[in-house]
């Protein structure tokens, strides 16, 4: 009998661990094409979104943009019941900064915060990018409707926001547009900052940047796949001697390539495989695509987790290009191009995102594993506020993302019989009550 009630227990464990959250579904179905459509319009519209174009304007330039961009978030604050903190930020930047600041400029962000009701100081963040531009980075009064880039992920923070803002989440979430990215990352270095003088706690940053083209210069058309970009490890660490000592422990015992941003990826991959196996989502082992960056780098030189999420497949016809017509070809980023099916399944896949890590516990923050020539790998963390258990990952040490899990309740050590250390790498995630999960984090300490 008493056999017969722990197999009952522990397949009711495993069933409660292995369910999905029905909302998750929910959220994927709120997310609205025709207003990501309407909202690449109106920002398409403003004629240019250069960060050093007219501030004055109602109808054109960045100033009417981001003033748009906050009453968007400040009408579904009211549809909430004042749900959102709703605020610019701001630094200026001086003319010569570099070669793209030509005047003197204030660099402004909009920023939507959703407090968490549990941990409200910790935050995952969406951000999309608020400015555009043509060929000349510094031509700041030519047309440059910047639809794609980066209206699409401008307009998918906007319905993250609506769809989101209906539902009550454990951490914050931050709603995002950010300045100054084609002038230099400025906006992001602001915010950033900000973060930081604020002791913020954030799990992650998904920058989006460019999330509605299917046909690649390449020839191929692709409405399902999806990169995630991604650092190996952060950058953010200046002390020698620590960085001696993080450089002599992973030659020993790994971790190149499992970073804080590099585990958001994951995250990312494994939530959208979950509840959305239709999308096809690629892990890049790059902080961005080759010598190019994107907004998420300056939180990740400021030590958080970031990633850039993006479409699979370029046309670099259509990036930072004077609107022209030239042997039969269309250069321009203009509305037309726009692929709003598939920039509604990227929102969608932030949105589920944010909703997972929102509703999940923090994740452990002292992770230690053991069993050097042992048939077995030990491992052992802290306790975790909220976690009703732990999950424990594993996976080859080629595999990019966490391909075994095993979930062993709420206890803080457990032993991996038979599964030898030397041949896996391994990883630790807590679980919520209603299956949520954190984000995995890899050992970071030796038990001998």
């Amino acid at each position: 009998m008493k056999n017969l009630i722990t197999i009952i227990f522990l397949t009711f464990s495993i069933l409660l661990i292995a369910q999905t959250d029905p909302k998750i579904y929910d959220i994927i179905e709120a997310v609205s094409e025709e207003r990501l459509r309407n909202d690449v319009k109106t920002l398409a519209d403003f004629g240019t979104r250069h960060t050093l174009s007219d501030t004055l304007s109602d109808t054109r330039g960045i100033g009417a943009a981001r003033r748009w961009i906050k009453s968007q978030f400040d009408n579904i604050s009211k549809d909430c019941n004042d749900c959102l903190e709703v605020f610019f930020q701001k630094d200026l930047v001086a003319k010569g900064t570099n070669q793209r600041i030509v005047k003197d400029v204030m660099v402004v962000n909009v920023v939507a915060i959703q407090r968490g009701t549990k941990y409200p100081n910790r935050y995952i963040i969406m951000s999309g990018d608020i400015d555009s531009r043509v060929s000349d980075p510094t031509d700041f009064t030519s047309d440059s409707p910047g639809a794609n880039d980066n209206a699409t992920g401008m307009a998918g923070a906007i319905e993250a926001a609506r769809v989101l803002s209906k539902y009550k989440f454990e951490s914050s979430i931050v709603y995002l547009g950010l300045s100054g990215e084609e002038q230099g990352l400025f906006g992001g270095q602001g915010m950033a900052r900000y973060a930081q003088e604020n002791n913020w706690d954030i799990i992650g940053v998904l920058n989006n940047d460019m999330i509605g083209n299917i046909e690649g210069v390449d020839g191929v058309i692709d409405n399902r796949a999806f990169r995630i970009f991604s650092e190996p490890i952060t950058t953010a660490e200046t002390d020698p001697e620590r960085l001696a000592r993080q450089a002599r422990g992973r030659r020993f015992y790994g971790g190149e390539v499992d970073g804080t941003s590099r585990q958001l990826a994951r995250y990312v991959h494994k939530t959208t495989e979950t509840y959305m196996p239709e999308m096809n989502p690629m892990m890049i082992y790059r902080l961005d695509r080759f010598g190019r960056g994107g907004h998420h780098r300056p939180f990740n030189d400021a030590g958080f987790a970031g990633i850039r999420i993006m479409e699979a497949h370029e046309n670099y016809t259509q990036q930072h290009q004077d609107i022209r017509t030239e042997n039969g070809i269309d250069y321009g980023d203009t509305f037309e191009h726009v692929n709003f099916p598939y920039c509604k399944k990227l929102t969608a896949v932030n949105a589920i995102t944010m909703a997972s890590l929102a509703s999940a516990p923090p994740a452990p923050s002292e992770v230690g594993i053991g069993g050097i020539v042992e048939p077995s790998a030990k491992l052992k963390w802290n306790k975790v506020d909220g976690a009703t258990g732990y999950k424990i990952y594993w996976r080859d040490t080629t595999s990019p993302t966490w391909d075994h899990s095993r979930y062993v309740g709420d206890v803080t050590e457990f032993t991996l019989e038979g599964i030898v250390i030397d041949n896996f790498l391994f990883g630790v995630a807590a679980v919520g009550k209603d299956g949520h999960e954190s984000v995995v984090v890899f050992p970071n300490k030796i038990i001998r």
